[in-house]
């Protein structure tokens, strides 16, 4: 089992495809979409101060990444285009978000279907 805290070995910026790409000294590799990372953001902003105080995410079909920037030896701070910029995603938390997508991706489309939003259809960026 690989050390989930361990930091990648590689992380590529896919604008076109609005993907982070993670590869791992292991040889795994991790695949998490822009709205995907911008809707589950450890920041405060969204996940709120304490449990069930969470904040959902709507319009982000269509976010972009303009940078990402090294946080010690332990995380990156992802910045978003639509000015979200204060979430430290650290090593550990990218891979649970990698872990968990299916049931992540399914609530969270679940709740914006119980407050009636549909998503729009994804523009590619230039």
């Amino acid at each position: 089992m690989s050390d989930d805290t361990a930091p990648p070995s590689e992380i590529r910026l896919r604008k076109r495809s609005r993907l982070l790409e993670i590869g791992y000294a292991d040889g795994s590799r991790d695949s998490l979409s822009f709205e995907y990372l911008r809707t589950h953001s450890p920041s405060a902003e969204v996940q709120g101060h304490g449990p069930g105080q969470d904040v959902l995410q709507i319009a982000k079909e269509n976010v972009g990444i303009t940078r990402i920037e090294p946080v010690g030896r332990y995380a990156v701070r992802i910045v978003f285009d639509d000015g979200h910029d204060t979430g430290l995603f650290t090593w550990k938390y990218l891979r649970e978000l990698a872990a968990g997508y299916e049931e992540r991706w399914a609530r969270y489309l679940k709740r914006l279907e119980g407050i009636g939003y549909e998503r729009r259809p994804v523009t590619r960026s230039e």
